[in-house]
């Protein structure tokens, strides 16, 4: 491990789990010190604990959910007690459910996008606006492969994220002129729990089972991107491709997608 992000500091939602879990702890093994937000509190302290053995460095962790308003103000004045500058926001933290959209309850929909879409934006403008006054800093977003490539059983869930890749772009044209940057990372599927609730029959991941990621590979992955002017990350290759070949031929794009990414 290197120490290439020692005095550093790396806030990362959704980090009780998962790319969040991976990024936490692949930026402690990198020397940051890093801020730790999820629900689960026992899982949370466990990775905190982790982070520290690994970077020797503070770590902090505060217990939150990403689609209440009132618990993100909370937590960013905590962070702020902590620390007096934020390096890089890495916002990992959502879910998702694969169900034909006409069936999804409106209630699942509602908090799909407040956990998505409106906690990232709205923790990301608390954040956004200390890395403005810093005149430097990093946000990253994750969004999916499913904001930019349509798939069965995915309508909700697509739509959040392709509010997530648009938010970001939009974000990184307005904080470029303060010095900070945004980058989107796109995944595929990625063996994680996920997973669990949003396929429970366990038929998506065993049909997508050749292009699944692995968390620790995303990781090192977004790391290694920290400082960077990369605009998005899509992984893999095979799926970036097809997206890239969605937008230039939509209605090929519809029957491959159809064929190989909508087997769920």
């Amino acid at each position: 491990m290197s120490d290439s992000l020692r005095n550093k500091v790396v806030v990362v939602t959704g980090a009780s789990s998962g790319i969040g879990h991976s990024i936490a702890l692949e930026s402690a093994g990198r020397g940051a010190t890093v801020i730790l937000i999820a629900r689960n509190k026992e899982k949370l302290e466990k990775v905190a604990a982790e982070a520290h053995e690994l970077s020797g460095a503070p770590t902090y962790s505060f217990v939150t959910d990403m689609s209440e308003s009132e618990q993100i103000d909370a937590t960013f004045k905590d962070i702020v007690k902590v620390t007096k500058h934020v390096d890089y926001l890495v916002n990992c933290a959502g879910f998702g459910k694969f169900e034909n959209f006409v069936e999804m309850d409106r209630r699942e929909v509602t908090a799909m996008f407040q956990a998505n879409v409106l906690g990232l934006m709205y923790f990301t403008r608390l954040i956004g606006r200390l890395m403005m006054d810093q005149k430097t800093g990093q946000i990253i977003n994750f969004g999916s492969m499913a904001g930019k490539v349509p798939t069965v059983k995915s309508a909700a869930y697509s739509a959040s994220k392709a509010a997530v890749i648009q938010f970001s772009n939009v974000l990184r044209l307005e904080l470029k002129p303060f010095g900070v940057k945004v980058m989107t990372v796109n995944p595929g599927p990625v063996y994680t729990n996920f997973f669990n609730i949003a396929d429970k029959s366990g038929e998506y991941v065993k049909n997508v089972e050749r292009y699944i990621l692995d968390p620790d590979d995303v990781a090192w992955q977004v790391v290694h991107f920290f400082g960077s002017n990369k605009r998005e990350l899509n992984i893999p290759l095979s799926l970036a491709a097809l997206a890239k070949l969605y937008n230039l031929f939509p209605s090929i794009g519809d029957k491959l997608s159809l064929k190989f990414a909508s087997r769920k």
